[in-house]
């Protein structure tokens, strides 16, 4: 049987446990999030990505707006392939491209998340500012 401080040392080491599994599942997560924004930073694969909003379409589709060698926008393709932002399917000889809006829950989270911090953080430098000038108010 345990005693106090053997079950006090499991629980400490128990919470070890879970904050590893925390700090690797914020690394993984970081690791997806800093392709997506890579992958979001340039504006011809943004732009691919607002017309795959509309539909799926083909790689050919796709390039023609583009003033580029069709390898050098293949790359912008692979990119945003490998980040799990698009999907390519080859049917016959047409290579085609869709979205993966699952991919985009990842960022809307993250967003959402930093969007609810810095409300906090509004909302309490806005109670302080009131506090004060009740304060200052009161005083005069």
């Amino acid at each position: 049987m345990l005693g106090a401080r053997g079950a006090e040392s499991k629980t400490l080491s128990s919470c070890a446990n879970y904050h590893m599994v925390i700090l690797s599942l914020m690394d993984y997560y970081s690791a997806q999030l800093d392709g997506i924004f890579l992958a979001l930073a340039d504006p011809t694969r943004r732009a691919v990505i607002n017309r795959l909003g509309t539909g799926p379409a083909s790689i050919s589709d796709l390039a023609r707006p583009f003033d580029m060698a069709l390898p050098s926008f293949m790359k912008h393709i692979h990119l945003l392939e490998e980040t799990g932002l698009i999907e390519t399917r080859k049917q016959g000889r047409v290579r085609t491209c869709t979205l993966e809006k699952k991919r985009f829950a990842l960022v809307e989270g993250w967003l959402s998340a930093q969007r609810a911090i810095w409300e906090a953080r509004t909302d309490r430098l806005e109670a302080f500012v009131t506090a004060t000038q009740s304060k200052e108010e009161k005083s005069q």
